[in-house]
């Protein structure tokens, strides 16, 4: 039931990724015109140097937030999360959640940190320059732009594109899942891909 679920709902709302003349192998998914072509790009972890392709063999769920948004990204994170909670102990082995903030004058590595052990072990927290995270927002189609808030103690927010990009063992990007996608649809998406499919 839920496989057919997944299906349904990548054909009409989530957008399975095909090249604009490519023909869906089962014939029952859309041509796709237009899809952010996805790729690699390298950005940081505190320290330590982070690339996507490193993970390689791997599903990614890719996120591009902040940490003091107020209400977007906790509930996309916490829909990430129960759809990893969702995956048995030997599949949750092979997904991993990547949140890249789009906030670096804020959002320290230390913070980072915090933010995304909070909501599961299995996400990590990545940001960059500016210019480094651009090059990799502009890899998935992701916007953000900062907006002042007068009279906010926060000073200022990110208003900014609230998808979840799946992306397969081999690096490419697979579905844009919109925000407020079902966890439960998220799960299946996941295994979707891990079957190979």
């Amino acid at each position: 039931m839920y496989r057919l679920m997944v299906l349904l709902f990548a054909a009409v709302v989530a957008l399975p990724l095909l090249a604009e003349n490519q023909t869906a192998q089962d014939g029952r998914l859309p041509k796709v015109a237009n899809a952010p072509p996805g790729g690699d790009f390298t950005l940081h972890m505190g320290d330590e140097s982070f690339s996507l392709e490193d993970l390689r063999g791997k599903v990614v769920l890719l996120y591009f937030g902040y940490t003091k948004c107020p209400d977007v990204c906790p509930t996309s994170l916490s829909y990430m999360t129960q759809a990893l909670n969702g995956l048995e102990s030997d599949e949750l082995k092979t997904v991993i959640g990547v949140f890249v903030s789009v906030d670096p004058e804020r959002d320290t590595p230390e913070r980072l940190k915090e933010y995304v052990a909070y909501f599961h072990p299995r996400l990590i927290g990545v940001t960059g320059t500016e210019k480094e995270i651009a090059q990799a927002a502009t890899l998935y189609g992701a916007r953000y732009s900062k907006v002042e808030l007068e009279g906010s103690a926060f000073g200022y927010a990110v208003n900014h594109s609230a998808a979840t990009y799946l992306i397969g063992p081999g690096g490419e990007l697979r579905f844009i899942l919109p925000h407020d996608t079902p966890s439960e649809v998220i799960t299946e998406a996941i295994r979707y891909v891990l079957d190979g499919n």
